[in-house]
């Protein structure tokens, strides 16, 4: 667990059973808590862990610094769960890829993987930076909260292409580098494209971008899909 809950103001938050009375007073400090988070969030990934203070967060989330320290022990745990609620957003896909690609046909499993890789890159961008800054800047927890999402899409990219070119439903290749160059294509490209003609991938993001993607990754593993 990422945040302590040590205060017992913040224990009340765990969802235990309350009189009606206070439904109001937990509705606010419920509300109170997810601002600093997303307060967190914006800066830390703009930023980086030394160069944001919770000064700066309790201007952006509107509250005081007094506040912030009522929910959260120290800078660190502010950080760790703003991360962890960045991760978190993207977990009900994780689970719909590790349920796809039990059974689903390549044609239906890629786009949908392209589709988060994408959908990360382009509008959640700060899961990125938080991920890399934790990684490089506060290491200490770095792995147990990190590499538990990404060890997670990685392992299932890989098991699903292993599995298929085993099957012979996709080509057989080294899946370690397909899957290393399938995630760099999705996220990278866009960036790698800029710096190459000067404009980035088109319709980066949309719909259109992830159909050209998968497109291209099952021309190039399965051929004969299309």
């Amino acid at each position: 667990m990422i945040a302590s809950t040590t205060v017992g103001e913040r224990a009340k938050l765990s969802g235990a059973p309350r009189r009606k009375g206070n439904s109001a007073a937990v509705s606010r400090a419920s509300e109170l808590r997810g601002r600093i988070i997303h307060a967190a969030v914006a800066l830390f990934s703009r930023q980086g862990y030394h160069r944001t203070s919770t000064r700066e967060i309790a201007r952006l989330a509107d509250v005081s610094e007094v506040t912030i320290f009522r929910y959260f022990d120290h800078k660190d745990e502010i950080f760790w769960t703003a991360l962890q609620s960045s991760l978190d957003t993207i977990k009900p896909r994780l689970d719909s890829i590790d349920r796809s690609t039990q059974t689903a046909s390549p044609e239906i499993v890629l786009p949908e993987i392209i589709g988060l890789l994408i959908d990360v890159a382009t509008f959640s961008p700060e899961i990125i930076r938080l991920i890399a800054i934790g990684l490089l800047e506060l290491r200490g927890k770095a792995e147990e909260v990190c590499l538990e999402p990404i060890s997670r899409l990685f392992t299932s990219i890989y098991g699903y292409l292993a599995l298929n070119m085993e099957s012979g439903r996709v080509r057989n290749l080294n899946p370690t580098i397909v899957t290393i160059a399938l995630a760099s294509t999705a996220i990278a490209q866009p960036e790698v494209s800029r710096l190459l003609n000067g404009r980035g991938a088109s319709h980066c993001g949309d719909r259109k971008a992830i159909d050209e993607y998968s497109e291209f990754w099952l021309n190039v593993l399965a051929p004969t899909v299309n």
